[in-house]
């Protein structure tokens, strides 16, 4: 539907729709109401609702892929996270987002991130729901974590992101936050999709540790047809048989990804290789096939964290690697996106 289109007239469309067999469910993508149907119309269907009036364009896409397709908006999707203010995700702009795995404490959540924001980071990351493999393994703080990362946001100004793990805090963590992150456990997790969906923020969806590119990315349709077009997909490596690295970073779907979707990707080097010395040419190789951004684990203490610190950079490594991205990041025609904070004066 075109932007001016009126509620009355996306229902017409809806009704021309059904009354000629078909299902539309409406969605949203770049501002705009859409409806989005799995069966295939006649001609003169589709001619009939491009004459119908507050109909932009009339799109038909092959494959499962909708709203994510290169077909529906050819145009890279642009994630703008926290307003006008923050970073933008898919633009010209290569952004880190960056701080610790999960939020154990308020001493630990002030070093790491006057770390990372000293650094170059963009944006923080911490987790304050953790899904654990073991049941007896640091789950987090839960709300008193989110609490500590509100606490973050307001002190430095940079937006964060982190995870939700139930349909039931989808609320909850998103009045916390500035963009909800769904685990490589939970990629598909369906009803915490619809409701991450329906949240009205941002939505960082991890690919799942066995999950195929395709799955990914109708993952990430079940989040676009709930009307939430501000998706941004994270490679964070899938299970293999080598195990020399946590995971495998597979850096050929990020590629393929970009090729199949308009949504801007970017790359989680840290859970994908567990091993902070594989971090640096991780994230250089990121920058080079084209990603989007990075997710990095940081900590100030690693020895002491309560989740994956042998994963963790700590401020000197990161302080390494944001000099070593910049030569990679514009090479291939960016730059490293500049956090827009008054705290930075301070640090």
């Amino acid at each position: 539907m075109s932007r001016e289109a009126t509620q009355d007239q996306a229902e017409r469309v809806d009704t021309l729709l059904r009354e000629n067999g078909l299902h539309p469910v409406f969605g949203a993508a770049e501002g705009t109401t859409v409806l989005v149907t799995e069966e295939s119309g006649t001609e003169e269907l589709a001619s009939a609702a491009q004459a119908a009036g507050g109909v932009d364009r009339v799109v038909l896409t092959p494959g499962p892929q909708r709203l994510t397709s290169r077909h529906f908006s050819p145009q890279d999707t642009r994630v703008a996270v926290a307003g006008l203010d923050g970073p933008v995700i898919g633009g010209k702009g290569f952004v880190v987002i960056a701080g610790p795995c999960a939020v154990e404490n308020q001493h630990q959540m002030t070093t790491v991130v006057d770390a990372v924001v000293a650094h170059g980071a963009a944006m923080l990351r911490g987790g304050a729901f953790k899904p654990r493999t073991s049941p007896y393994s640091f789950q987090g703080l839960g709300v008193a974590g989110l609490a500590l990362l509100a606490e973050q946001r307001s002190r430095t100004g940079l937006p964060v992101v982190t995870e939700v793990v139930t349909p039931e805090d989808v609320e909850r963590v998103a009045e916390e936050s500035d963009m909800l992150q769904i685990g490589t456990r939970n990629m598909q997790n369906f009803a915490l999709l619809r409701e991450a969906g329906k949240s009205g923020r941002p939505v960082l969806l991890k690919r799942g540790m066995a999950a195929t590119v395709e799955e990914w990315l109708l993952a990430a349709e079940y989040l676009m047809h709930m009307g939430n077009g501000d998706v941004v997909l994270c490679e964070r490596g899938i299970r293999s048989y080598d195990r020399s690295t946590r995971f495998t970073l597979d850096l050929s779907a990020v590629a393929e990804a970009k090729r199949l979707t308009h949504l801007p990707v970017v790359v989680d080097p840290s859970h994908s290789t567990g091993r902070p010395h594989l971090v640096g040419p991780m994230s250089l190789a990121a920058a080079a096939c084209g990603a989007d951004g990075l997710l990095i684990d940081v900590h100030t203490d690693a020895q002491a964290a309560l989740c994956d610190g042998a994963q963790a950079l700590d401020g000197a490594q990161f302080a390494e690697l944001m000099e070593q991205l910049k030569p990679v990041v514009e090479a291939v025609g960016r730059t490293l996106a500049q956090p827009r904070s008054p705290y930075l004066t301070q640090v």
